[in-house]
Formats: structure tokens, sequence, C-alpha cells
């Protein structure tokens, strides 16, 4: 059957956190749509024969968003760029209800990875797409940040303000004819996935210990009338489409690629 075309060849593209899960597949998906792609983590693919780290179009660089030295640099060596993707996030790795078994020191590394790095590799963008006058930026963000989840009270509150954030940068870079927006998973298999798993058996009993299979069935027939997982490569054909001309009237949204789990009316 036919594609929609999106127009993205000989475009540009940095994807922050690309080097598995979700922000992965989206690197993998912009250099599909005929686009240049820089990839920036903290780590390598994990992979040297992976299609990411070989893709003859993406160029991997590693460097850690809550530097914004390190996104300076890369801002410097590739000035044409035109659609940015931050999609970092990191849990507590503690359950978080009720959120006092939390410390407040649990805080500080959730919210300065998966808020202030964003907030940094906006610093840094959107000037540069502004002085354009066209181009993208969008936030991976949560189910979680919509929703007041009290599996990792950090976690989601860096999503929500970093769902605010967003609306912000999107009514700042509007007059710039620069598209700001959100994209939040629901449930989707990743290693973050696995750590709140994880750490919701530590805090059971081993008698009521599940697998991450039946954790997941049972959580995804709770809370998504779908009743499925979504996947990478979902997202990443909503990051495209949010990239291209067909969403030109797109910005300051969170969509949610979530199996119905948050409803909006």
């Amino acid at each position: 059957g036919r594609e929609l075309n999106l127009n993205l060849e000989g475009h540009k593209a940095i994807v922050f956190g690309a080097a598995r899960g979700i922000g992965h597949a989206i690197a993998k998906r912009f250099a599909h749509e005929g686009c240049q792609v820089v990839g920036f983590d903290l780590e390598h693919p994990l992979a040297p024969s992976d299609e990411l780290a070989s893709h003859a179009e993406i160029q991997f660089i590693r460097g850690d968003v809550t530097n914004i030295g390190n996104i300076e640099s890369v801002a410097q060596q590739h000035g044409d760029i035109q659609h940015v993707v931050f999609c970092v996030g990191i849990g507590s790795g503690k359950v978080g209800f009720p959120f006092w078994n939390l410390t407040p020191a649990d805080w500080v590394r959730v919210i300065d990875v998966n808020l202030m790095g964003a907030v940094n590799v906006a610093h840094v963008f959107a000037p540069r797409l502004s002085k354009k006058g066209c181009g993208t930026l969008l936030n991976l963000v949560s189910v979680a940040g919509q929703i007041g989840s009290q599996t990792d009270p950090p976690y989601s509150a860096a999503k929500a303000a970093l769902i605010n954030f967003t609306q912000c940068a999107a009514k700042d870079l509007a007059a710039f004819g620069v598209r700001v927006n959100a994209l939040s998973p629901g449930m989707v298999k990743t290693e973050l996935n696995q750590s709140v798993w994880k750490a919701s058996m530590d805090a059971l009993p081993e008698s009521e210990h599940q697998s991450y299979d039946e954790w997941a069935s049972e959580k995804l027939r709770r809370v998504a009338p779908l009743a499925r997982w979504q996947s990478p490569e979902e997202c990443a054909s909503v990051a495209v489409f949010l990239a291209s001309n067909h969403a030109q009237n797109i910005t300051g949204q969170t969509i949610n690629v979530d199996g119905g789990q948050v409803m909006h009316c």
C-alpha cells in the first residue's frame, strides 16, 4: 500500500536518548524518512552491528543532557538541524507510594535528567531554530505526567513539568514558525518500564511476586481500554508525523500513544 509522504528527505534531526528504546526507534524512523540523523546519548547503541550504529545517515555522539556544554558542542557541530527530539528519561528506581517512602534526595537526579535535561536542550536549540524560522521540537513525556501516578512521584512530577514547559516553549516559538509538542507513551516494553516492574516486586513479599509478563498483562487490562502494549515503532511514527508539514497546525499539544489510558475532552 501507499505510505503517507512526510517530505522529510534532506532534513536533519537530532535525537537525545537515541541509544535504545523509544529514542532508538525514533532515530531509525527519521533516517528511514530520508533525514540525516544525529543520535546523542550517554551510551553507544547496545550492539555494534545494530542499524543505529551502522546506518550511514546516523552519526552517534556520546554526551550527557545534564551538561549544557555537551549540548552546545553538538549544536555547534551541527548547526543545520531542523528537528530536535528529547527522549531521555530515568526513574527513581523505587516504589513511590506513599510518596514519603522516598526521600527528597531521591528526586534530585530524576528532575535533573527528565526536566532540566530537556530545558538545557531547548535553551541551546530554540534560538537556533527561531533564527531559521522553521523546525520542530518534540519532548517525550508520559501518561504518568498527566494522572499523578503514584508509582514514581519524582518521575511523574518531572514529566508533568515538562508538559507545561512544552506549552510555554510552543507559545514562545510560534511567532518564529517553530512548533513544539510532547509525545506521551503509555505501556512500552523498555528498560524503564522493566525497572518499574522490578521496583514493584521488590516492595512485595516474595509470595506475591509476578513475572514481568504477568505484571504487565494485569496492569494493561486495568489501565488501558485497548489492553495492549504500545511499541517504540508506534511512537516513532507519531514523532516523524509531528515533524512533517502534515502537522503544520499542531503545536503545544501532548499526543498520547497510550491505548486510551488518558482521555481529555
